[in-house]
This record gives structure tokens, sequence and C-alpha cells, in this order.
């Protein structure tokens, strides 16, 4: 690990970011924004409530605690100027919500710039290690100063720069641990991989813990973090030696196939974290054990798809919400040509595509002068437009023709890797032929991803393996489920479709499509962007397929209500700025376009970091929006866009309505719950003083 050499190295951390002895607030929230203000303070932040946001953020999707009474909250944030380390010793511990139940006494703040290099996160990596080393917290506890913890830190992860009084390196203090050495003649060796979602923290936080139990019980145990920087892949003959495997990981295990046969512990990376020495135990235990779990052959693709059994329910859910992303671009694509032949040809454009393109080409156009050819709906009379109208709108219907196609593929692909996308597009076909729609695309396409994943794990000859992915799977799979969704499913899903379908006509009126739109409205604003706000997305976008009144209605609800957030927290840090930080200001600011696209994430920063005082009010706007444009009649064409595509969407004017009506209550909620807070706040501080 090296920076050139016409750069300065840029110290992690500086006594200006440390913190002893201090009391910040009673739960890890106050920490977190008391660190956040401590980085922004020494201009390593452009703001403080921007990095809380984020980090706090992080924080929701899993604590950052870790038993021996640390807490390493972390975050890469736009808000971060310089790679900085923020650390606070609290003289009243807090809870951090560590596995040993423990409350942090000492937290770190981990605050990386986005698409930071990889030096700086490899020294990131050295401190997450380095906190696995009980000498290595105990010297922090005993400092006595904030250049003492400088230099302790400093020493662990960057100790080019602790110059000795000859000029060169000091030596590296008693925390950091010597490179451990090769295994020897017989000595049991595991190796394994460790990854987190962030890949700043736990990653090297397991690794080191899973190396450090090893060496407790003499064996070499190395583990590979695949973290957000460079991989330092192990050394192939190490692999090739090793008895045993242990996977510490949240995301996919890059290059997995290198490890097929051995006996594997699979396991999640905070298992790591939390009790490396049961996991070494576990290892070594499989070593003997002729039934004990292996990493299966047959491929990098189908065993990066494979998961413990036990996590199904969460496969699942990853492999559905992959189909949906991959489906989104034919959905936006295939939604705004539709609209843009709408909007050029005219609203009779459906009847007229198919005969004004047949056989025509740009050397070929047809002969626009013809009184036969002749397009009064056409955007300005014009003939040529609705030429243009007409490619569009063709476009358009074949790009939308892939919509269940793709959903099933990549939930296949999602559930077996490679080999399940062939099958799983089939059986999108086959839902398609079937009249099933979208339901039978996500059934098939479950069906076959499964399928897929179990003929992978056969163990077939060798001779036979290298046909597996490209012949066997593919051809298997669609033959078995394709026979049984023609022949079982197909008509009962075309009856829960239509089912389903008249159930939504019936809904376009009346207090019944209101009530459908509160629904929509409520799920867009629950999770801006989670799956729930995703579910409410993929029943609007698999909808506009039908090319009906009440989908394009049910669209314009999603979309309206998505949009309300952002626009409502940009109104509320526009009318009252001093109940927001700074950096909320300025991200208001920028919610504005955000908002007017549909682009809900715009309002996960204030969400993240206050979340009782934003969702609830944002809910309760976005269910008033969804009922307002269902019961205005408002459809929408087009899949995204927002105010952007007023020219795919009906009753513009009732659009934009339904979302001003929204975005007021919402804003009103948040401005109402703020001060309530803040005046809470200073009626505290008014008793204490």
């Amino acid at each position: 690990m090296s920076q050139p050499a016409s750069a300065a190295p840029t110290p992690l951390i500086v006594p200006e970011l440390i913190r002893l002895d201090v009391s910040p607030g009673a739960d890890k929230k106050d920490v977190i924004e008391y660190l956040a203000d401590v980085v922004a303070s020494t201009g390593r932040a452009s703001g403080a409530g921007g990095l809380a946001g984020d980090a706090l953020a992080r924080e929701a999707t899993g604590p950052t605690g870790i038993p021996g009474g640390i807490a390493i909250p972390h975050c890469r944030s736009a808000h971060v100027l310089t790679p900085s380390l923020g650390f606070a010793r609290l003289s009243e511990p807090v809870d951090f919500e560590a596995a040993d139940d423990q409350h942090a006494d000492l937290v770190f703040m981990i605050a990386a710039p986005d698409g930071e290099d990889n030096f700086h996160l490899q020294l990131l990596a050295k401190l997450a290690r380095g906190l696995m080393r009980s000498e290595f917290t105990d010297a922090l506890r005993a400092a006595s100063s904030p250049e003492e913890v400088a230099r302790i830190i400093t020493g662990e992860v960057q100790p080019e720069l602790l110059e000795g009084g000859d000029g060169a390196p000091a030596a590296a203090p008693a925390a950091a641990a010597a490179a451990p050495a090769e295994p020897s003649s017989g000595e049991l060796v595991i190796v394994g991989v460790s990854s987190c979602p962030t890949g700043i923290a736990h990653t090297f936080m397991a690794a080191e813990a899973l190396e450090q139990a090893g060496k407790d019980r003499g064996v070499t145990v190395k583990i590979e973090g695949q973290g957000s920087g460079k991989i330092d892949w192990l050394d192939p003959a190490l692999v090739e030696r090793a008895d045993a495997v242990i996977f510490a990981h949240d995301l996919p295990v890059k290059g997995r196939e290198r490890f097929a046969g051995k006996p594997v512990i699979d396991v999640g990376v905070k298992a790591a974290v939390n009790d490396a020495g049961s996991l070494v135990d576990r290892a070594l235990a499989a070593i003997d054990d002729p039934g004990a779990q292996r990493v299966p052959a047959g491929g990098a693709d189908a065993v990066e798809a494979e998961e413990d059994e036990v996590h199904w329910a969460r496969r699942l859910q990853r492999a559905v919400m992959t189909g949906v992303s991959y489906m989104i671009p034919f959905v936006a694509a295939g939604g705004l040509l539709i609209a843009l032949g709408f909007l050029f040809g005219g609203y009779d454009i459906t009847d007229n595509a198919a005969n004004i393109v047949s056989g025509s080409t740009l050397w070929d156009l047809p002969d626009l002068r013809n009184p036969d050819f002749a397009a009064p709906n056409a955007l300005f009379g014009s003939s040529f437009l609705a030429y243009l109208g007409a490619v569009f709108f063709t476009l358009g219907q074949a790009a939308m023709g892939f919509l269940v196609p793709a959903l099933a593929g990549y939930i296949a692909f999602g559930l077996a890797g490679r080999p399940g996308i062939a099958p799983g597009f089939a059986m999108g076909v086959v839902a398609t032929a079937v009249g099933s729609g979208f339901i039978g695309g996500l059934i098939g396409g479950i069906l076959a991803g499964y399928f897929a994943a179990w003929l992978a794990g056969l163990n077939v000859p060798r001779w036979l393996r290298g046909l597996m992915p490209v012949v066997v799977i593919p051809l298997g799979t669609t033959l078995v489920v394709g026979s049984v969704m023609h022949m079982l499913l197909g008509k009962p899903l075309a009856s829960l479709m239509d089912a389903l379908s008249n159930g939504l006509d019936s809904m376009s009126g009346g207090g019944s499509a209101v009530f459908l739109g509160i629904i929509l409205g409520l799920m867009m604003c629950f999770d801006l962007g989670g799956p729930v706000n995703k579910a409410a997305y993929l029943f609007a976008t698999a909808g506009l397929s039908e090319a009906s009144t009440s989908s394009y209605e049910v669209m314009a609800a999603v979309m309206a209500a998505g949009m309300v957030p952002p626009l409502a927290l940009a109104l509320a840090t526009t009318i009252r700025p001093q109940l927001f930080t700074e950096p909320e200001r300025e991200n208001g600011r920028a919610a504005w376009l955000l908002g007017a696209s549909f682009i809900s994430e715009g309002a996960i920063p204030f969400a993240a970091a206050d979340p009782l005082r934003i969702i609830p009010p944002a809910m309760i706007g976005g269910a008033v929006t969804g009922a307002l444009t269902m019961a205005l009649h408002v459809g929408s064409r087009a899949p995204h866009g927002g105010v952007f595509v007023f020219f795919a969407i009906d009753n513009f004017l009732g659009f934009v309505l339904a979302i001003v009506a929204g975005a007021v209550v919402t804003a009103a909620g948040v401005v109402i719950l703020k001060q309530l807070g803040a005046s809470k706040r200073a009626r505290e501080a008014a008793v204490a003083a």
C-alpha cells in the first residue's frame, strides 16, 4: 500500500478530530450528530447535517456497535471533503446495539468521500482490523490527551507519518500486528472471504477477528477482504492447500469457484465480528465431517446464485428486486416512446400506427401528401409528425413487449445466475402467450430460477459439466417449467390476472378508486425507494402493458405520490429554514428538481436524519395526492419523468393540483413536528440551566 511520491499522505486523524470523556447525549443519534459536527468543524466536511444524515442512513441498515464497548458509525458521503476519523471517548457509554449488549465508550466515525481512492480505503481497512485487537483499544482507553490518541491511531493506520528523531519512521505501536507467517508443513489452513455492503469497516473487522481466532487456536486462517477498494486476492496455492473455507459476507463472493469442493461455513459478516471463534471451531469440525456443506462446483454463476437455505426469503426478495430493476428500463423506454407517439400522432395513433409504418423506412417514406394519409389528430395536423408518432408508438410497443419476459428472465437470473436467463425469458413469453401477464411472469421466473439452480447443484460427471450451463440447464428448465406453465398453471394464473384487471377496472370510479389511490400513496412514501415503494411501482408499471384507462390512473397516482416527499421538504426548508441545518437547506434546494423529476430519493437525507418527523407526514401527503389523482381521473402513459412528461399525462392540471395539495400537507406536518421538537429542546435546556 503506497501513495505516489508526489502526493503527501493526508492524516486520517488529527487532535482536532478527537474528543475525550464527553457525554454528547443518551442515544446513538446524538453521538453520531456530535461526531459529524466535530468533523465538519475542522473543515473536512461541507456540513454537519448532511454527513450526519448519511451516517444515520447507513446506521438504519444495521447497527454499527461491536463487542467490547466499541462503535464504528461510518458512511460514504458527498459532504465529506477529506477522508477523516472522528473519535469520541464517552464518559457515559451509549447503546449502539452490539451483539454482547455492551454499551460503547469508544466511538469512531469513519467519514469517506464518495468514490474515494483505494489508498484511503486501505487506511480505513487497517483501522477496522486494529479495532479487533485488545491492545489497541486498551491504549485508547488509557490515553490522557487528544495528541496521544492521534499518535496511537496514526501508528495503526499511517505509521509512515510518525517520524522519529533521526528522521526515520517511528516504530509501529504495540497495537500494530505483525504480518502472519506462512503456514508450516502439516499445519491446518482455513481460508475465506469477508464482505459487507459498504466495504469499509465490517469487511476487515471480520477478517481480522477470524485471523486472530485462528492464531489463538494454533491454526492458520487467512481471509480475503472484498471491500470497496482493490482486493488483495488470496494466494491460489494457499487456497488449493486449504482444509476448509469460511464465507462471512453480505454480498456475493467474487471468485467463489476457487473454493469448489472444500468444506464451507457460510454466514453473514456480523457473525464473524461478533463470534469469530465459534466459526473457526465449526470450520475445524467440518474438515473431518463427510456430511459437511461444501462449496459446489459447476461454475461461478451457479455458485454465486446459491445461498444458505435458512435465508431463502431474503434470497427470493433479492431475486424479485433484481427482476424489477432490469425490467424498469424496458418500461421507461417503452412507456415514454408510446407517450411521444400519442403526442405526435394524436389519440387515435393506436389504431393507425400499424398501417402508417407498414413497409415504410426513411428511404421509402409514404406519400405524405396523399389524402388517404391525412392525420387530423396529429400535432399541428402534420402528416409527417403523424408518421414519426407512428414510428415511436411502434417502437414503444416493441419495448413494452419485453416487460414480462425481462421480469421473469432476471428473476431467474437472480436465483440461478446466467444459466437461468434463457429459461426465465422463455417463461415470460409463455406467461404472455397464456394471458397470465406479470403475475405469470413472476411465478414462471421464480420456478425457472429454482429449477435451474437445482440442476446447477447436481453432482454430474466431469465430461458433462461444460455442457450444463449452456445446454442442459436451459433445455431442461425450459422443457420442465414451460410444460408446467402451459399445462397446469397457465389457465389459473390467467384467470387470476383477469380477476385483478376486472377488479382494477371496477375501482376506476368512485370511492374504490380513491381508496386505491390512498393505499398506493402510503406505499410510495413509506420507505422512499425500498421494497414497499418498489412493490407499488411494479404494480403500476406492469399495468401499463394493458393500455387501459384504469392502468394509466394507477400509474399517475404512483408517480404523483412519489414526487410529494422531496417537493414537500423543499417547500418546508424554504418557508421555515431556521428549523433545518445549512446542509439540509442545501438539500432542500436540490429537492425541487428531484421531486419534479419523480426522484423520491431526494427526501432520503431528511428521512434518515429524522425519520419520525419526516416519514409520517410524507405518508399522509402521499395518501392525499394518490386519492386526488384518482378522484380527478388523472392518467399517465409514462412510467417516469414527473412534470417533464406532461405530454403523456391526461388532466395535467389535476396532476399538478394533487401534487401541490400533498406537498403542502406534508410540509405543514414536517414544520409542525420540527417546531414541537425545537420547543421541547428549548424547554429542556431552560430547565437544565
